[in-house]
């Protein structure tokens, strides 16, 4: 049996980070449609062979019902142009649906892996087991195929319970030395995946590398490229990135899926996650926030972290981040580079209060010297 084992802290002395980061506002909410009743979130971001930004947003129909939508979005007149095409998943998998609410196609994130010739979407299907990671497959961004669950060789947690699972777009490296393909996951507690909040005191007495915390999964690249099925057999996984006392306490887990950027020294891994906190501001009792960092990966080798944001970059600021289905959350989960405004800009949309989907412009400085 295989398990996420863990990491020695792999943080190296990178010099700080200029970040900023503007919010271009509101992107999604619910229109009135049933789909969308509960909420319109979390979406994955690609852009399709055609050039045009396609977001998969999760759609949340009552009963806690989950689908994943497919809509052409474009940047206008200080807002943005959308168009709600079809849905890229519904649930119809067995492990995508149980007889009570609460179950579906959830969180997904789409990365184009070139050495596929295909986009991959790594998703939440929550069906009788639980919340699993499952993947879906396409070569034009608009059809999609399912791979089924992914399959561990062992597992973590008592449960088997994972989440928010994102794709490298480039082959790497393993530990093992092994050329695959990795993708970000985030195995859950027992715990915290049957009550999040009533967990939290259990969680704050666990040591910090105890709790949720993102790992990396390979999958061996020789028999994916023959067999995409293939995708959905992990051979090594490894925990890379735990909570910190700083911020992201609770849990962390990714956000985004890694992108491959230019910095002092060479190319690296770049992607945003997010991270959980209880915050107590005097004025009421204390509360969960979810906010995002940038987490930086070595090239070559992803299980070795370069840089972790010493604090947030966004934490949850305007009305629709702080009310919300739940409150106090930015949820970042699609990022689309943007060379035409510069080498390291992008867009990154993002759930706003587990209700509307938000986007910010996130531009990295040169490393300082």
């Amino acid at each position: 049996m295989i398990s996420p084992r863990r990491t020695t802290p792999s943080l190296e002395p990178l010099p700080q980070l200029g970040v900023r980061v503007q919010r271009l506002g509101l992107v999604l909410e619910p229109d009135g449609d049933p789909a969308e009743a509960g909420g319109i979130l979390n979406p994955g971001a690609t852009r399709a062979p055609g050039g045009e930004l396609l977001l998969y947003p999760r759609c949340v129909a009552e009963g806690n019902v989950s689908r994943i939508g497919i809509v052409r979005t474009q940047a206008a007149n200080r807002g943005f142009e959308v168009e709600r095409l079809a849905f890229a998943l519904q649930p119809e998998a067995p492990y995508e649906m149980r007889p009570r609410g609460g179950y579906g196609c959830e969180d997904p994130r789409v990365t184009h892996v070139a050495e596929l010739g295909a986009y991959v979407m790594a998703y939440t299907a929550v069906g009788p087991d639980g919340p699993r990671v499952a993947l879906a497959i396409s070569t034009d961004a608009y059809r999609w195929e399912r791979m089924g669950p992914v399959r561990f060789p062992g597992t973590a947690t008592h449960s088997g319970d994972d989440k928010d699972a994102a794709f490298f777009p480039e082959p790497v490296l393993s530990p093992k030395g092994k050329r695959c393909l990795a993708f970000y996951h985030r195995p859950m507690l027992h715990l915290s995946s049957v009550d999040g909040r009533a967990a939290v005191p259990m969680i704050e007495r666990m040591p910090y590398e105890d709790r949720e915390s993102i790992c990396i999964a390979y999958v061996p690249l020789g028999p994916a490229l023959k067999d995409h099925a293939k995708l959905c057999n992990v051979g090594e996984t490894v925990q890379v990135l735990s909570p910190d006392a700083r911020w992201g306490s609770i849990k962390i887990g990714a956000g985004t899926p890694p992108v491959r950027i230019a910095l002092t020294g060479g190319d690296v891994w770049m992607a945003l996650f997010h991270g959980v906190d209880v915050v107590n501001d005097g004025a009421r009792k204390p509360f969960l926030r979810y906010s995002a960092g940038i987490v930086i990966h070595d090239l070559e080798r992803p299980d070795r972290v370069l840089y972790r944001s010493p604090e947030p970059i966004m934490v949850p600021e305007s009305r629709r981040e702080r009310r919300g289905v739940v409150d106090n959350v930015v949820f970042p989960t699609g990022i689309d580079p943007r060379p035409d405004l510069g080498e390291r800009v992008f867009d990154v949309y993002y759930g706003m209060g587990d209700y509307s989907v938000g986007a910010a412009r996130v531009s990295i400085e040169p490393l300082n010297t």
